[in-house]
């Protein structure tokens, strides 16, 4: 891991199991874990999990961590894939070294051991269709049909495997099954599918191979061709359990890897289901895998998370055996403490209103001197001008003020952060009755912003200098479902999950004024504007051009910041 001071992980069954493991000497005491994802989507948040989980023990042990690429599905699988998941496991912190493996590394020794099979009698050769085949697979409380081909001798499924692997079948008309227990209370173990015939292109073996291995069947056994010594699985693996156990010890494997389930991650107001997440990507209702609003490692990371509060978050949520549900606000809290630490502040005003400060000298102009994070003294000061013509918050003024609004009012003194104490004196409309302009006064004895007779005002506002401004764009995001459970939702009602997005979900602010100090931040620049929230400078930025992503707010101030807009 790059970060010495990523958050310490507490004690959790899985490390007390790895713990007893290396204490008696099992395995000699090695620890070999993997991250063993399939290259058919872009990584999560609850792979963020996972990933910090198999890396994390690897490192506290002193062993390794393989990263390999499951790819056994040559028809959903890219090498776009493959490539951002290698970018986001090092962008949260992790190397994997000379340790990065495929599962099409092994499709030979996968074949040789599934011709082992084929001659202990432990697999044949199935001719059922798709159809038929779930069909005699039975229901959860009545046994599965054996197939008609299950007694198939042994050298007719050695030759019709062969010519399966030849290329002279077509897709579907056979497949390879293990010869198990169609009676068992487990349908995992139900004489399930090892080798299908695919004629399509591999990203890596191109078209050397027309028959690929089934998950179930290449994952336990490139675990132990690897010598993995704790293969860490989410629950929903536990019922495949059996037939993990299964392929290792009929394959004959000489290393006899230990797998072990925890409880995935779920987040409230979203989906983990990369199928789900796919449907989104390709049916335009987010803009790319990386959209702010996606769950996605790649889209966390455009929005400005840090790879830092992420890992805290997995560190926080911990590892358990029964699965529940995370609140959302308690992955913002842990970006919101480590901006909070990290993030320059900057000022800039998303809804802007014009005051002229009447008293002001006509081209007159200074610059104030500001702290650019008061929680990191290192972090220095910067220089904001200052002008006649300032910009405001139009929701920082009200005409005619209920009684616990403290902010700009006629006749009402508040203060401009770091600047002056100011009075409005009027408020200028248009023909059609909008405010466009306030006219103020400011007292030049308040400079810094505080009297020197002590008097008080109850509102600092932030401001920025029209002389200066510039303009930007920024993207504000709220949840993506407008529902808690989307997942559950979209169950119960039979209803397709994008019928549940949340509308409001993005709101974009052009014409915004930010402060000259923001005019070149680089993609991926983190600030906090104050008053607003944690920004970062999106891939869109350009010099002079800036556009923005809001990470979290200060506060929930999403519904007062787009209350105009709706």
């Amino acid at each position: 891991m790059t970060d010495a001071a990523s958050p310490s992980p507490s004690q959790d069954f899985v490390r007390e199991i790895v713990a007893a493991d290396v204490a008696t000497g099992r395995d000699g005491g090695r620890v070999v874990t993997r991250f063993p994802p399939e290259p058919n989507g872009y990584l999560h948040i609850g792979h963020a999990k996972a990933i910090c989980l198999d890396f994390g023990i690897a490192e506290e042990f002193g062993g390794h961590c393989n990263l390999r690429f499951d790819d056994t599905n040559p028809v959903k699988e890219d090498v776009e894939y493959v490539d951002s998941i290698k970018e986001d496991v090092r962008w949260l912190g992790f190397e994997w070294g000379d340790r990065e493996y495929y599962a099409s590394d092994y499709y030979e020794q996968l074949y040789q051991f599934a011709e082992h099979l084929i001659t202990l009698g432990l697999a044949y050769v199935d001719s059922l269709s798709a159809d038929e085949m779930r069909a005699s697979r039975g229901t959860l409380t009545t046994p599965g049909q054996d197939s008609p081909h299950r007694g198939r001798p042994v050298a007719e499924n050695l030759d019709l495997f062969r010519r399966m692997r030849a290329g002279e079948f077509p897709d579907g008309a056979h497949v390879l099954r293990a010869k198990i227990d169609m009676a068992s209370p487990n349908i995992n173990m139900r004489d399930p599918v090892l080798y299908r015939i695919r004629h399509a292109e591999h990203h890596r073996t191109g078209t050397a191979w027309c028959i690929y291995p089934m998950y179930d069947y290449a994952h336990p056994l490139s675990d132990a061709i690897e010598g993995v010594t704790h293969s860490l699985c989410t629950l929903e693996y536990e019922d495949h359990r059996p037939l993990y156990d299964w392929a290792i010890a009929s394959a004959g494997t000489a290393h006899r890897p230990r797998q072990t389930e925890f409880a995935r991650l779920k987040l409230n107001y979203t989906v983990m289901s990369k199928r789900k997440l796919l449907q989104l990507v390709a049916q335009g209702h987010v803009q790319g895998w990386d959209d702010p609003r996606m769950p996605t490692i790649s889209g966390l990371r455009r929005r400005g998370y840090t790879p830092e509060s992420i890992r805290d978050f997995c560190a926080r949520v911990g590892v358990a055996k029964k699965e529940n549900v995370i609140d959302v606000g308690l992955l913002e809290h842990c970006v919101r403490e480590d901006l909070n630490r990290r993030a320059p502040r900057a000022m800039a005003v998303l809804d802007p209103l014009k005051v002229v400060l009447t008293n002001y000298p006509e081209g007159g102009g200074e610059s104030m001197d500001v702290v650019n994070n008061p929680e990191d003294p290192a972090a220095g000061t910067r220089r904001v001008p200052f002008s006649r013509e300032l910009y405001i918050e139009r929701d920082d003024f009200m005409e005619d003020p209920p009684k616990k609004f403290f902010r700009l009012a006629p006749g009402r003194e508040v203060r401009l952060r770091n600047a002056y104490l100011i009075t409005c004196q009027e408020a200028v409309k248009n023909a059609d009755g909008e405010i466009v302009e306030l006219r103020c006064t400011y007292d030049p004895a308040t400079r810094g912003g505080d009297a020197p007779d002590g008097r008080k005002v109850k509102a600092t506002l932030h401001w920025v200098s029209a002389a200066s401004a510039v303009d930007g764009e920024v993207r504000l995001y709220d949840r993506l479902f407008s529902v808690e459970d989307p997942d559950s939702e979209s169950g119960k009602r039979d209803v397709d999950i994008t019928t549940l997005l949340n509308p409001s979900s993005l709101a974009v602010r052009a014409g915004c004024k930010l402060e000259p100090s923001l005019a070149d931040a680089p993609a991926g620049h983190r600030v906090q504007f104050e008053r607003l929230g944690y920004f970062c400078a999106d891939p869109d930025t350009r010099p002079g051009a800036p556009v923005f992503n809001r990470t979290v707010s200060l506060k929930d101030t999403w519904a007062r910041m787009t209350a105009r807009g709706e």
